[in-house]
């Protein structure tokens, strides 16, 4: 039980999740504004504004920076990690879901070609981040770190 009430009352876990909750919910918004219908499978996926890694590692590293201070190891690995993951986001990440639109294009011509399945599997597209997305996301991770800390952390 002891474990349970400690995983609880993590607040610096508890905002990160919170960030992340919030770029998906916000990522099927945005997706349903744009596409004019509702996909709630965009809750669950990769790709889309705003990075929900962007704002969970940014909210990370915010939130130990402002816990600890900029100063602290905690806030250096965090910042890191971060730095890390946003730039594979929109790089490798953006590059692997470009080469899988392409890749399924070839494929779906060849099977038109032939009139033969070849593959039951379409790559996945949404993969990586542009970069307005990416920065959404740390936006949106730094900004509700902040409030959270300001509003229910410092007394």
């Amino acid at each position: 039980m002891h474990y349970i009430k400690e995983l609880l009352s993590n607040h610096i876990l508890a905002v990160t999740l919170l960030s992340w909750l919030f770029a998906q919910i916000l990522k099927v918004i945005i997706n349903a504004i744009v596409t004019k219908k509702f996909d709630i499978t965009r809750f669950f996926g990769d790709g889309g504004m705003p990075s929900a890694h962007s704002a969970t590692v940014s909210a990370l590293a915010t939130i130990c920076g402002l816990v600890y201070g900029l100063g602290s190891f905690e806030f250096a690995v965090t910042f890191i990690f971060a730095t890390v993951v946003c730039r594979d986001a929109m790089g490798v990440r953006l590059e692997t879901g470009k080469q899988a639109v392409i890749l399924n294009e070839i494929v779906e011509s060849f099977e038109e070609l032939t009139k033969e399945d070849i593959t039951e599997v379409k790559l996945k597209e949404f993969v990586g981040h542009t970069p307005i997305q990416v920065i959404a996301g740390i936006l949106l991770g730094i900004t509700s770190s902040a409030l959270f800390f300001f509003f229910f952390m410092v007394k």
